[in-house]
């Protein structure tokens, strides 16, 4: 970070929407089309699980989150992608290369294409091996095997998803994002309902309107950016490996928090399987799905201004980025008080609707919300400083972050605290490593802004 040195005012910023001077309301008007996006993902997330849960059983809904770790690292790859892609493009529109942004778009996006197929495949063959290896007992096998061969077949179209959801902002068009996405969520839900009740196809029907929901942002995406009518579109794409593996290394924070992600679910799943049985992975799966919903704000903020920190690190506008940090820690320490508040007076509620009260898999996902919510004060930050590590194009700070507060210190906890204090020790494990996790992150971010003056 130490080249944010100077401002260089002569780069014309007069007909890109990135490079205007942002308040804190303007900075809030920009980031609310992908805050809403985010939001709208988690609330049409959290409803499928809600659909197998009522209309299935909770046997289905734990087979949901035994194969989560499978979506969780196709998530991540595509997330990697995006997220360094986006940094690399709006990099290159703030130092004026338009065309070179836009070739480097192409060649990302026909990438990540490729590489869904090959995981499609891939998947498919390996599936029933896969489902073993994550732990599937006999009971859920059958859910977990029908869920996931559906989901594997749709993989292209969900990288795509990612990809787009990501570069329509960079290409100006936060709106436009927000409006496709609401759409390819609001159908999810009406497809899931159609085909678990009036169809009766159980959990495959889940599986199903889940991956036809992803088909719509991927076709409409396509479309948008063929028509060249955001500040990206595709061209031909020159082939540069290093604008891949810069991608990959730039992005590689979103791939560890999503690989993470996959791994300390699987430990969640054995973890609870061996205390409470199947009724405990119900009731973790219950906490993982709220705390995606919750955190989508914060997501959404992160990912709404990385392309604008990214746009203004081409332009090497010092001032300008620590006005736009300042403006966003800030917002973002209100708004983790917030949803603190909000998570506590609000779990009863959240848990009663995937299980009714009265049954052991309500009251072991109540006690956790007890617990679990004291971690949304600080992962917030969290979340917002790997993301502008990412967009400033230092994966190192950002992919560090990361680590530690989805794998490194999740793992560690949940390898001790439960042998010591039994559920509860699975409850407090996510707590304690946003905890610890955010003093590292104000520590580096200080730092960021001493070098960068």
């Amino acid at each position: 970070m130490n080249d944010i040195q100077i401002k260089c005012p002569e780069t014309n910023t007069g007909t890109n929407p990135l490079g205007q001077d942002f308040t804190v309301r303007s900075l809030l008007r920009f980031a609310l089309p992908t805050i809403v996006t985010m939001l709208f993902m988690g609330l049409y997330t959290i409803g499928d699980t809600i659909f197998v849960s009522r209309f299935v059983n909770t046997d289905a809904l734990s087979a949901v989150n035994i194969v989560t770790p499978v979506v969780n690292l196709i998530v991540g790859l595509g997330t990697m992608l995006a997220a360094g892609g986006s940094a690399i493009a709006a990099r290159r529109m703030g130092a004026g290369e338009t065309e070179t942004a836009s070739q480097d778009f192409t060649l990302v996006v026909f990438f990540g294409t490729a590489l869904g197929i090959l995981i499609a495949l891939a998947g498919t063959v390996f599936l029933d091996g896969i489902v073993w290896k994550l732990g599937a007992s006999g009971a859920l096998y059958p859910y977990c095997r029908e869920y996931l061969f559906i989901l594997l077949l749709f993989t292209p179209a969900s990288m795509l998803q990612v990809l787009f959801q990501n570069l329509i902002i960079t290409a100006g068009r936060p709106g436009f994002g927000m409006v496709l996405s609401i759409a390819a969520g609001a159908a999810n839900s009406v497809l899931d309902y159609i085909f678990m009740v009036p169809l009766d196809m159980g959990i495959a029907g889940s599986a199903l309107g889940t991956g036809m929901g992803y088909l719509i942002p991927a076709a409409v995406g396509l479309g948008f950016f063929l028509s060249g009518k955001g500040t990206l579109r595709f061209t031909k794409p020159v082939f540069r490996p290093m604008v891949i593996m810069e991608s990959c290394a730039n992005g590689c924070s979103e791939l560890v928090s999503q690989a993470a992600a996959a791994v300390t679910t699987f430990l969640f799943n054995r973890t609870m399987l061996g205390l409470l049985g199947e009724a405990g992975v119900a009731a973790v799966t219950i906490m993982i799905y709220t705390q995606f919903l919750l955190t989508a704000f914060f997501t959404g903020f992160s990912m709404g201004i990385a392309p604008i920190l990214s746009y203004n690190y081409g332009r090497r506008d010092s001032p300008r980025l620590r006005k736009l940090l300042g403006i966003s820690l800030r917002f973002i320490t209100a708004a983790s008080v917030l949803t603190f508040i909000i998570s506590m007076a609000c779990g009863p509620l959240l848990t009663g609707i995937f299980s009714p009260p009265g049954t052991a898999v309500y009251h072991i996902a109540r006690e956790g919300f007890l617990i679990f919510p004291v971690s949304f004060l600080f992962c917030g930050v969290n979340i917002f400083a790997s993301s502008a590590f990412t967009a400033l194009s230092d994966g190192r700070r950002s992919a560090f972050i990361s680590f530690l507060r989805t794998f490194g210190l999740i793992t560690l906890f949940l390898l001790t605290l439960p042998k010591v204090l039994g559920v509860t020790g699975v409850w407090l494990a996510v707590p304690a490593a946003e905890f610890l996790t955010v003093l590292v992150s104000a520590a580096l971010l200080g730092k960021m802004a001493q070098q960068s003056r």
